[in-house]
């Protein structure tokens, strides 16, 4: 945007005004009602600096040092840094730019020009002016430097977990499962029988067997401590399972990019493993786990299921590793021991 030159109310000041050349703010300022004169000021004669006193100490003729060095532009060399609005002689945004001077809109681009606070002032842009913010959408974190793993891959890698556990269960767990549905089944068949045929009565049930509520109570200890046995030594070691492996993430803590040990792999299972003991009471484990799976989509920005936070930790996934197919092929052609 091309402003014409001619007499501009300050943005810095307000209360005075200045002549904008279509280049930048030339002149003394004016009162703001005062009748401005035709045409540009007349040119101002450039002030004569007086030498600084010498420091107690210092050779003859020195100047005293100063926090900045005595060279024209240098910072803290006035009130304003080089090129702020209301600086003698600089040329700032011209009148009208969105964000010319202090106000709502804040500097252009969302930045102001750096200046170190004076004394008592706190660090931080000028009075009346906004801390910049991200443009659009900040980027995603990379802790340790790696990016996060996707919803999707944390999926399919837990899906695999419960398909190694399920298996570890037909095999440790088989004959408890077995034994528990014989238990159950005569009072099961009987109550089905009625329903399809319309009978809402329940008297000359079937009674459970006595030994059910022990079984079923072995059957999820021992699910429980399949899946500790399973998930906690491998993720206190090398923050994977089987299912991470295959999917190339891993969980490391959020402080460091080292194994979580023993503890910190316990306390990260223990929220979604412990559950399974109350499978028995109306499914309320089971939901309890469902919340916990689903938590990690609604956390931002670090991706953290209620089991991360409760450990301090976060899945990232891991760099894929390709080989250099220059150097593949060449060894392909010259296997070893043969020479060109």
């Amino acid at each position: 945007m091309s402003v014409q030159p001619g007499w501009y109310v300050d943005p810095a000041d307000p209360e005075t005004r200045r002549y904008w050349d279509g280049e930048g703010w030339i002149g003394a300022p004016i009162p703001v009602d005062a009748t401005p004169p035709e045409g540009p000021p007349p040119p101002e004669p450039a002030p004569v600096s007086a030498p600084a006193a010498a420091a107690p100490g210092s050779p003859p003729g020195q100047p005293a040092a100063g926090p900045y060095p005595e060279q024209p532009g240098a910072p803290g060399a006035g009130p304003y840094p080089p090129g702020a609005p209301g600086a003698p002689g600089a040329r700032p945004y011209p009148p009208g730019t969105p964000g010319a001077g202090p106000g709502p809109e804040g500097p252009v681009g969302g930045q102001w020009p750096g200046y170190p606070p004076g004394p008592g002032q706190p660090p931080g842009p000028p009075p009346g002016w906004p801390y910049p913010t991200w443009p659009g959408r900040p980027p995603a974190p990379r802790p340790h430097g790696l990016p996060l793993a996707s919803y999707g891959a944390r999926l399919v890698a837990r899906l695999i977990d419960i398909g190694v556990v399920f298996l570890l269960n037909a095999a440790v767990n088989g004959w408890f499962v077995w034994r528990y549905v014989e238990e159950i089944s005569p009072y099961l068949r009987e109550s089905v029988r009625r329903s399809l045929a319309g009978n809402t009565s329940t008297e000359g049930l079937p009674t459970i067997g006595e030994q059910a509520g022990g079984l079923q109570l072995a059957i999820l200890l021992i699910a429980t401590a399949l899946w500790f046995a399973y998930e906690v030594p491998s993720m206190a070691a090398r923050g994977q399972t089987f299912g991470k492996r295959v999917m190339g993430v891993r969980a490391v803590p959020v402080e460091a990019d080292q194994p979580l040990g023993f503890g910190r792999a316990t306390r990260r299972w223990s929220t979604l493993g412990l559950p399974t003991l109350l499978w028995y009471c109306c499914g309320l484990g089971l939901v309890l786990q469902f919340v916990d799976a689903i938590s990690a989509l609604f956390d931002q920005p670090l991706r953290q299921a209620l089991h991360d936070k409760r450990a301090q930790t976060v899945v990232v996934q891991l760099p894929r590793l390709r080989s250099d197919t220059r150097t593949t092929s060449r060894d392909r052609a010259h296997p070893p021991g043969e020479t060109e």
